[in-house]
């Protein structure tokens, strides 16, 4: 309905009604859409603030810092480390979660590259490792960090860490 259509309307009702309901239309009609134009608040960023810092990090002695001055972050330690017991679960849920799917047996090198010849595309520390498993690294590794508990994780980090080193790698050490 027109506004000149929904004046003629209201004027048969009467000229105070008309001016009343009118202007009760035309204030309905504006306020929807003021309200359509503008963008609903998303519940889980609505409170976030943007910030200046820098988000949290993990520094690995591989990262190479520029001006010899390494950033502020964090350190990650294996729960795990050394322990024969995670290790053999770390085994067990190597092959559970298909890894060797990917990774080989024994992570000798597949699909994936091998995770036990020393060589790290991304960092070979312990918290490396986690930060690859965890969060996922591109061209392929998928990010589990959503399915498994962070102690599981250290525990295939454990797994991976007892593997012994082969003698000869057939590849060239950068």
């Amino acid at each position: 309905m027109s506004f000149s259509a929904l004046g003629t309307r209201c004027s048969a009702l009467g000229t105070r009604h008309s001016a009343l309901g009118a202007r009760r239309v035309i204030a309905v009609l504006l306020l929807a859409a003021v309200g359509c134009g503008r963008e609903r608040p998303n519940p889980d960023t609505q409170d976030a603030a943007p910030s200046s810092e820098a988000p949290p990090a993990v520094r690995y002695d591989q990262h190479v810092f520029a001006g010899g001055k390494a950033p502020p972050a964090g350190e990650m330690k294996n729960p795990y480390d050394g322990d024969a017991k995670s290790a053999a679960e770390g085994a067990k849920l190597f092959v559970s979660m298909n890894c060797d799917g990917c990774h080989g047996g024994g992570a000798t090198g597949f699909i994936a590259p091998s995770l036990n010849d020393g060589r790290w595309r991304y960092g070979g520390t312990d918290g490396a490792l986690f930060q690859s498993i965890y969060y996922g690294r591109p061209q392929g590794m998928p990010a589990f960090g959503g399915v498994l508990q962070p102690e599981i994780v250290w525990k295939l980090v454990t797994y991976l860490r007892s593997l012994p080193r082969p003698k000869g790698v057939p590849t060239q050490s950068w």
